[in-house]
């Protein structure tokens, strides 16, 4: 097969070493190339956002495949001028290109297909730009609604460097997209795509500060590793099951369908996963990286993809190594560049094992000599056994190569290769298996134990079922210290807790656990109305469907206490209140009676202990499994902590009235007040808590602590 790589720079580079590889391939041309591609293979002059100049130059060479590399070709419609002619093409239609193309189309795409995402907002002046940034509070995101380079982000806490990116790109005429800032690390997946099915490629991750660290300005790209082995387990499936193949129907329900790369650029937060951006083509630097892995022959693939036929291809193959990319980029970058800098040593280089350069914005002088002639300017990739030895490899193929007044990060990958780069901390002895609304999980990482998990509490903080981008200092330390407390005062209970023994940078904060079977339920015992609770009554009269007696109001006491059970649901998801009735039939009448019993047990006894430290306990969720060694009923999760239940102030306690309390209903309050404008019904994710909230939170969760306990909180 004969194939014509639309493009300059890295990506295509990449692309073009990829095919030459290919048995299958049979010649291979691009437009218009770079001095590294030049030496590979035939260049084309070509503007390659011209689609007739593009179609008239794919009939001259009578080629099978045409891969168009970058974004504005395929925004300008040229993969569609190719297919009418009737073209094999690698590459999105203009309209389904509209996925980078425009921020905001891709938000209502994301929208429409249920993808997890950031809040955001659409704004065309400075006004509404304004009111967008103090809505999400910092740090700030503002992104170009259109094409940028991978340059037309800003992130930053600076307010007044935020408004003016936005103004900037409203005086070029354009709007913008201010976004809540999404934390934890981010990861880039490629998803093939042929309309129907698709297959994702190794994820990879990308450095986009020019600076080590992640300081200074955004660039295209610094340099990529892959695979990431600290992703959590099922990681790509997870991806496309909630990401990639919902975007894909919604395209095709568009009459739209997506054919090429689907650049899921995305951050796992302590929310879940979450979609940064799209993009419509392969990303760069991480195509070098993830190309050099890749076994499977990549123009098979591809030109699959173009005919809709890549559910034949089968699994790709992969290189067991590992692969780190290194960018060289030209003085002044990302700012104004200079080029026609004598580029030397790339040989030197590549004769280094499993190093190989290639090219992005490179050309060769009047005197033959290889030039600078862009921003990012070569790529050192190199594999190796491990993230270490390719690192080191990497570099040492930089340390080969000159370039007057060049600027590289010296930082790739290099949190990852000391293992502190992971979705939840990565800690000796234990592996990461999942995380969940606040508490993140872990087995241990010798296979022959299997008894036990250790469970850490984040300082995240839930409310209306979803994890809010905000976290609450010390809470997770708040939680772990008094659910042991608990846990002691409720010695005749069996409870999970092993011990205490935990790897230092969790201690105070993590429990070792014994691994039970946790029962799909979540059990409540209320003592007095308030919540979702009184809510219902002042409908039905009820609180999960049993009658309670008239003229009760919020604080009512309920003597005695009542059981009400919920489902437990997936994190962003709500959980569902159900009847005893309704939780017989899911896990059967005995252990539903034996459940109930336990719960209001435990909220008996603890209710008595708190009234006795002028604390009323009005409600609390607690959770029970089954422990398989000895097959008891075993109480798990936390217990009796302000993320579980609510405690009041004794002294205080009026009923008629909402209670001063000493748990998160503080920040539920705030989160349904006209200031937060936030409706819990909308669908949208909550807003940022405002800094006075945070501090006046976790000075209620260490006052709860301190008054139950009679201890001093130490985090």
């Amino acid at each position: 097969m004969k194939v014509l790589v639309i493009g300059p720079g890295g990506r295509e580079h990449a692309l073009v070493r990829s095919l030459l590889a290919d048995p299958s391939v049979t010649e291979v041309h691009a437009a218009p190339g770079n001095a590294g591609i030049g030496a590979e293979v035939r260049l084309h002059p070509l503007n390659t956002s011209d689609p007739v100049a593009a179609t008239a130059l794919a009939r001259e060479l009578a080629v099978d495949l045409v891969v168009v590399g970058p974004e504005a070709p395929l925004a300008a419609g040229v993969a569609d001028a190719l297919r009418e002619a009737g073209f094999d093409v690698f590459g999105p239609s203009k309209e389904a290109a509209k996925l980078e193309a425009s921020k905001a189309f891709a938000k209502q795409i994301m929208a429409e297909a249920e993808v997890p995402t950031a809040m955001a907002r659409i704004a065309t002046n400075a006004e509404e730009a304004a009111d967008a940034l103090d809505s999400f509070g910092a740090p700030h995101v503002v992104k170009d609604d259109g094409l940028a380079a991978g340059k037309g982000v800003v992130v930053t806490s600076d307010r007044a460097e935020a408004l003016a990116h936005a103004e900037a790109c409203f005086a070029a005429g354009g709007t913008v997209v201010i976004e809540e800032f999404l934390d934890g690390p981010e990861v880039s997946v490629f998803v093939l795509a042929d309309g129907t099915n698709a297959v994702a490629l190794s994820p990879a991750q990308d450095f986009k500060r020019i600076f080590d660290h992640d300081q200074g300005p955004n660039t295209g790209g610094m340099g990529a590793y892959t695979p990431l082995n600290w992703l959590p387990e099922g990681f790509v499936d997870e991806v496309m099951e909630r990401v990639a193949m919902p975007t894909l129907r919604a395209m095709a329900r568009r009459g739209t369908p997506f054919v090429g790369v689907l650049y899921c650029g995305l951050a796992l937060t302590s929310r879940g996963l979450r979609v940064i951006e799209f993009n419509a083509r392969f990303g760069d630097p991480e195509t070098q990286p993830v190309l050099a892995r890749l076994k499977t022959p990549l123009g098979r693939v591809l030109r699959a993809a173009a005919r809709g036929e890549l559910d034949t291809v089968g699994p790709l193959r992969w290189d067991e190594r590992t692969a780190v990319a290194v960018v060289l980029a030209s003085h002044g970058y990302p700012g104004t560049v200079r080029t026609g800098d004598v580029i030397t040593g790339v040989e030197d280089a590549e004769a280094l094992d499993a190093v190989s350069v290639l090219h992005a914005g490179t050309a060769t002088n009047a005197a033959g000599e290889l030039v600078s002639a862009g921003g990012r300017v070569l790529a050192v990739v190199a594999l190796g056994q491990d993230l270490g030895a390719a690192r080191e490899l990497a570099y040492a193929g930089v340390g080969r190569i000159r370039l007057e007044g060049s600027q590289h990060r010296t930082d790739i990958a290099l949190k990852a290769a000391r293992g502190v780069q992971t979705a939840a901390p990565a800690l000796p002895g234990w592996r990461h298996v999942y995380s969940g609304k606040v508490r993140d999980l872990y087995e241990p990482q010798d296979p022959a134990i299997t008894d036990r998990v250790l469970v850490v509490a984040s300082d995240r903080i839930s409310a209306y079922d979803r994890v809010l981008s905000t976290q609450i200092p010390d809470k997770g330390a708040v939680l772990t210290q008094l659910s042991l407390w608990w846990f002691e005062q409720l010695a005749g209970i069996p409870n999970h807790v092993i011990s205490t023994d935990v790897p230092e940078a969790v201690r105070g904060r993590a429990m070792v656990c014994k691994r039970l079977e946790m029962y799909p339920i979540e059990c409540i015992a209320r003592g007095y109305l308030t919540g979702s609770g009184l809510a219902e009554y002042r409908v039905d009269g009820t609180v999960s469907a049993q009658p309670l007696p008239a003229g009760l109001v919020d604080g009512s006491r309920l003597d005695p206490a009542i059981f009400t059970p919920s489902a437990k649901a997936e994190v962003g998801e709500h959980d569902e209140n159900i009847t005893f009735e309704e939780m017989a039939q899911r896990v059967g009448l005995p252990l539903s009676e034996q459940l109930s019993e336990l719960t209001l047990q435990v909220y008996t006894a603890a209710e008595a202990i708190a009234r006795e430290r002028g604390v009323i306990l009005a409600d609390t969720k607690v959770e029970f499994g089954l422990d398989p060694v000895t097959g008891t009923v075993t109480l798990g999760d936390e217990v009796l902590t302000p993320d579980s239940s609510r405690f009041w102030d004794a002294q205080l306690y009026q009923p008629g009235q909402a209670q001063p309390s000493f748990d998160k209903q503080y920040v539920r309050d705030w989160l349904t007040s006209p200031e937060s404008g936030w409706d819990k019904d909308s669908g949208q994710e909550p807003p940022a808590l405002p800094a006075d909230v945070v501090e006046r939170t976790r000075a209620r969760y260490v006052e709860a602590y301190e008054r139950l306990t009679g201890r001093t909180f130490t985090a």
